[in-house]
């Protein structure tokens, strides 16, 4: 079974840092593209960024980029969000995903599946 579990959420105080992990099993994980996406209360999920499988190409939300670092390490099956300059809006439960084909890869939704468990951000003083 496809599997992606993210983590390294937590309490932060605004203009902190935090880097989330997501660990992926049960397929080929250096084949697909890797994104990331949150969903506050109340809010639509919102896509944020997108690395491709061999970590060549990244997308960013315009909501995120230059704040938010993606990376991936295909040996440790492992995608990182380095999320820097928080604010308080940043709150929410940041999910992974991996894409449904290997050679998509964006903030769109739709072109993603099998969602992990997300980890809460609280963004806050």
């Amino acid at each position: 079974d496809v599997q992606l579990q993210a983590s390294g959420g937590g309490l932060v105080q605004p203009g902190g840092s935090l880097r989330l992990s997501c660990t992926a099993s049960g397929f080929a994980f250096d084949d697909y593209s890797i994104g990331w996406f949150r969903q506050a209360p109340g809010k639509q999920r919102e896509g944020l960024s997108c690395i491709s499988s061999n970590g060549g190409s990244t997308y960013y939300a315009d909501s995120v980029r230059g704040r938010f670092t993606i990376s991936r390490d295909n040996a440790k099956n492992t995608v990182y969000l380095q999320m820097n300059s928080l604010k308080p809006e940043d709150t929410a439960v940041y999910y992974c995903a991996t894409t449904r084909s290997r050679r998509a890869c964006g903030v769109n939704a739709g072109i993603f599946r099998s969602w992990g468990q997300g980890t809460q951000v609280t963004v806050s003083s």
